[in-house]
Parts: C-alpha cells; sequence; structure tokens
C-alpha cells in the first residue's frame, strides 16, 4: 500500500487595526480572483518557519525574524496539504505587490468584512484564528 503524500503550505496573517492583508489570486490556475493570504509551499530542505519568512519577502517584500512569528492555526486539508498559519505584529520594510502576475490586488479589509471571494479555507483558518482554534480539518467535499 503506497503511502499519502502530502503537501505542505505556510500562510502569514497580518492583522491591524482590525484589518486583515489578503491577496487576490490571478493567473495561478487555481482559484484564480478570489482572496487568499500571503502563502506559498515549503521547498525541500527547508523548515517551515523559514518558508513563511522566504514567501513573505518574496511577495510583498517585508522581512520578519523567524522568532517573531506565531503559529497560530494548522489546517489539515484532507487528502492534499497540511497548513500552517503563522501571525507577527512585527515586520521591516514596506508592503509591496511584488507579484503582480501572481497577484491583483494586496489591500487591508476589515476582519468583520471579508471579501465574498475568499478561499474557503482560508476564511476558515481566519475564523478559527480569531476564535482561539489551533486546529481543524477541511474537506472541499464537506462544502
Amino acid at each position: 500500500m503506497e503511502r499519502l503524500k502530502l503537501k505542505i503550505a505556510v500562510y502569514l496573517i497580518l492583522i491591524k487595526d482590525n484589518k486583515i492583508l489578503l491577496s487576490q489570486r490571478f493567473n495561478t490556475g487555481w482559484q484564480d480572483e478570489n482572496y487568499s493570504l500571503p502563502a506559498g509551499h515549503l521547498d525541500p530542505n527547508e523548515t517551515i518557519v523559514g518558508a513563511t519568512v522566504r514567501e513573505t519577502k518574496e511577495e510583498i517584500g517585508i522581512e520578519i525574524n523567524q522568532e517573531d512569528l506565531k503559529l497560530v492555526h494548522t489546517m489539515h486539508r484532507l487528502g492534499i496539504y497540511v497548513d500552517f498559519y503563522f501571525t507577527t505584529s512585527t515586520w521591516t520594510g514596506e508592503l509591496t505587490n511584488l507579484e503582480p502576475e501572481k497577484c491583483s490586488d494586496l489591500a487591508w479589509y476589515p476582519l468583520d468584512n471579508l471579501p465574498k471571494n475568499i478561499i474557503p479555507s482560508v476564511k476558515l483558518a481566519i475564523e478559527n484564528h480569531r476564535n482561539g482554534i489551533s486546529f481543524s480539518e477541511y474537506s472541499i467535499l464537506e462544502k
């Protein structure tokens, strides 16, 4: 019997003044036009925290120290991914959309009025984080 091989993704939840930073996917082939968080995949021989720091710098141009990241939610998207959601309140640099070929919008949105076209698993992770829930499982078959 072959063992299940899951992919790992990392996400950054940035909240400031009761607003959350969201990015709108564009021209990626998956969930295009829907909102997500700054995120990316774990590369071979990379730590999960290191991937979060790298993806953040690549996508939105800010620098984060690894020790300032706090793991706030883990999600198992059944049969596909394990997602790690981090947050921080400390960073340096200017928030900039460094991947306009993949992201058509990078902006702050009110936490109590998220865009309707947010990726459902990301929305659930944000809600769980706000409610202090650190782990969830998500199946697209249930949605």
